[in-house]
């Protein structure tokens, strides 16, 4: 029995219409080109703008960095910066920081600008520590939903911000198009308004690559934008001192100084067996500071006041609040350091504390 061999019927093309004529097709396809050509050079163009020879090294454009309408702007970050060691302590200190607050939400923060852009953590963290509830929508995928969350937001923010005259350096656009330089604005300024218990790095500034589109042509320029400055000038309280001198100018004469204090406070502290050899980290949770002030003042310090193995920023805040407040009872000024800036291992907060009392009891048998 011979088999039969089944071909499929060929399929044959749509008789093309009128206007789909060869010359149709061949304009539609040089269009196409040329549309592709344009989207290329235009891409090619923002990267020869920003590589001058003002950069030195190359900025790693995304497609639609380049894509910019007439006056548009667009910033990122000059790679160089992102390489800073100072920079990248700064993000992680935040990142940290930002999870420890929100460890009972379960939230993760890996990358500040692709978990925080949208609002949800933000609002969450604002929450927590302020103690409050917006009212905002739970979840949002829309841009819209995401932009109107975020401009809650950040109207809470300044809410609490401005009468302590912060001026805000981020708006609902620059959060929400993951600009980094904005995302850590705000944080910097919600952890110093709230205190909280870490220890940003000092002077960090970072290399703002500004794109902006005139006349159909792109140009760049390079800004400093500085992040953080000194602990007390992002406080904003008081003014320099001798201290800031010798942090500033003489950093032998410093080791000069602590010498002698630790050689003071090992006077009356070794009456009760215990020796100082690091000013910056063993008065850090208070204990010591505590003991020392009724030794200098000759009393004995009931051990229901204080927490004698503190084992929590709180405690350790609380023992040195305790401590400022027994040398306001001997007669002392008001530190001018907080409480919060000796816990966070300030080695200049904490210097500024023990020399007060050195001045006052230098002479003491």
């Amino acid at each position: 029995m011979s088999s039969v061999l089944l071909r499929s019927p060929p399929v044959r093309p749509a008789k093309m219409k009128k206007e789909e004529s060869f010359l149709g097709k061949l304009g539609g396809t040089l269009a196409r080109k040329k549309k592709a050509r344009e989207v290329s050079d235009l891409q090619e163009e923002g990267k020869n703008a920003i590589n001058s020879p003002m950069s030195p090294a190359s900025v790693d454009l995304h497609p639609e960095d380049t894509l910019l309408e007439e006056n548009e702007e667009r910033t990122m970050i000059d790679p160089t910066s992102k390489d800073d060691p100072k920079f990248k302590e700064l993000v992680k200190v935040l990142i940290d920081w930002v999870n420890d607050v929100l460890v009972e939400e379960r939230i993760i923060v890996k990358q500040l600008e692709e978990d925080l852009y949208d609002g949800q953590v933000l609002q969450k963290l604002l929450e927590k520590l302020a103690g409050c509830k917006l009212n905002v929508a739970e979840v949002t995928q829309s841009e819209i939903g995401q932009k109107q969350k975020l401009h809650t937001v950040l109207e809470a923010v300044q809410d609490l911000l401005r009468p302590h005259g912060w001026v805000p350096q981020w708006t609902v656009d620059a959060i929400h198009g993951k600009n980094l330089v904005a995302i850590l604005h705000l944080l910097v300024s919600l952890a110093t308004h709230f205190r909280a218990p870490i220890r940003l790095p000092e002077h960090v500034s970072v290399q703002v690559v500004v794109v902006r589109k005139r006349e159909g042509l792109l140009h760049s320029s390079h800004v400093t934008e500085e992040l953080t400055t000194t602990t007390e000038a992002m406080m904003g309280r008081f003014e320099r001192d001798a201290f800031d001198t010798l942090f500033d100018h003489a950093p032998d004469k410093l080791n000069v100084v602590k010498k002698s204090l630790i050689t003071f406070v090992n006077k009356h502290l070794n009456k009760l067996n215990l020796e100082v050899t690091e000013l910056e980290t063993q008065f850090a949770d208070g204990v010591y500071l505590v003991l020392l002030m009724g030794l200098l003042e000759d009393y004995f310090v009931p051990l229901h006041n204080f927490y004698l193995t503190p084992d929590s920023f709180d405690q350790k805040v609380h023992n040195v609040s305790f401590a400022f407040e027994l040398m306001l009872d001997g007669g002392l000024k008001k530190p001018k350091a907080r409480p919060e800036d000796v816990v966070n291992l300030d080695l200049k907060s904490t210097l500024r504390v023990l020399y007060n009392l050195f001045t006052k009891y230098k002479n003491m048998e």
